[in-house]
């Protein structure tokens, strides 16, 4: 019968083994985490731009029915709840809570729009500031 003593001294690796191993998971890591981080920033702009869309939607919805587009007061609740007892109001107009942009913040609504000639829709993207360019370029319905 073999010794058992020396099987287990040769089973498992050698630390110079783990640590070329280590090194080569980093590396492999230092390769793809860049383009993922780059990949899930454009897919929430993405996401973004699909929401703007769909209230861009629901408030044409809403002013046909009503005879006009919410106020700056009533805001985009006014598609999920009917603002002061509108006759005329059929929503809700979302299916859905009001949702929030992609980087947690409410989505803006100004009636009547500076940029657009009737509302402007936009969320001030991942910093949360006015302007921005590339990957902190605001996300509008005028652009």
């Amino acid at each position: 019968m073999p010794d058992m003593r020396k099987r287990n001294e040769e089973s498992g690796f050698t630390l110079i083994e783990l640590i070329v191993v280590l090194v080569i998971l980093t590396m492999l890591a230092a390769l793809v985490v860049p383009n993922v981080f780059k990949h899930l920033s454009q897919s929430k702009s993405q996401i973004a731009r699909l929401q703007i869309a769909e209230f861009e939607g629901a408030l044409q919805m809403f002013a046909f029915d009503v005879g006009r587009y919410p106020t700056n007061a009533e805001g985009l609740e006014a598609l999920v709840s009917n603002p002061g007892n509108l006759d005329a109001w059929k929503g809700p107009y979302l299916k859905k809570t009001l949702p929030m942009d992609p980087w947690g913040k409410p989505y803006l609504y100004r009636f009547p729009g500076t940029h657009n000639n009737e509302f402007d829709l936009f969320s001030y993207g991942p910093d949360g500031v006015e302007g921005g360019e590339g990957d902190n370029a605001d996300i509008t319905n005028w652009k």
